[in-house]
């Protein structure tokens, strides 16, 4: 059976508590950090003092998700911070491929953000220079979206792409996943599962990560 990661996002997390709902998700594989500088997207959270500080007291690696513009300046400040990987969007960054190999340089992971109203097939090309696509399921900007079905088959298309060339990039879904769609992200072919709301939105946040790892590994096809 194949492992399902899961990344829980904190921007569904009690800012004002946060040390204690970062330690609710021991049981996690990541931690999902969205940095929103208010123009790429319209909102405004956390920047690097907050995220350094993640880094420092969380055991998991931190997974931050820049939607911001210019991330060509300031991904590899988060990189520097202590972040295991650095996600930047299509459209943002000036020179991706040259912005991935900086990050692998410092030792971060590099990964491609892809919106829903983008096609996937334009990183195909180079898909060999990054660890991860993050595919989104909402709009980027504001957690509680509803899941959008219809961007599986882009994760479809991708995964056929990866698994033809034999490459070992991942496929990161973020946006509306809960118990009842991880399930439908896993069959697409996704690796990685971001969710915030239906973690942080439960009673028991652990018990959350473990159920959605579960209907996503009973569902996900080799």
């Amino acid at each position: 059976m194949k492992k399902i990661e899961i990344a829980p996002s904190i921007l569904s997390a009690d800012f004002c508590n946060l040390e204690r709902d970062l330690k609710a998700i021991a049981n996690a594989d990541l931690v999902h950090v969205d940095v929103m500088d208010h123009h790429f997207v319209p909102n405004l959270t956390l920047g690097e003092p907050i995220v350094g500080r993640i880094c420092e007291v969380t055991d998991l690696p931190v997974d931050v998700h820049l939607m911001i513009e210019d991330p060509d300046r300031w991904a590899p400040e988060y990189a520097k911070l202590g972040a295991a990987s650095v996600s930047f969007h299509m459209g943002a960054a000036h020179a991706p491929v040259r912005l991935a190999r900086q990050l692998h340089d410092m030792g971060c992971k590099a990964c491609f953000a892809v919106r829903p109203a983008e096609p996937v097939e334009p990183i195909f090309d180079i898909l060999e220079e990054f660890d991860m696509i993050l595919i989104m399921t909402v709009e980027p900007g504001f957690g509680g979206q509803k899941f959008l079905d219809n961007q599986m088959a882009k994760v479809r298309r991708l995964r056929d792409e990866i698994t033809r060339r034999g490459l070992k990039t991942k496929i990161q879904v973020d946006g509306g996943v809960s118990p009842k769609t991880a399930h439908i992200v896993a069959e697409a072919g996704a690796d990685v599962l971001v969710a915030g709301s239906a973690v942080y939105g439960a009673e028991s946040p652990a018990q959350a990560i473990d159920d959605i790892r579960a209907k996503a590994e009973a569902a996900y096809k080799d």
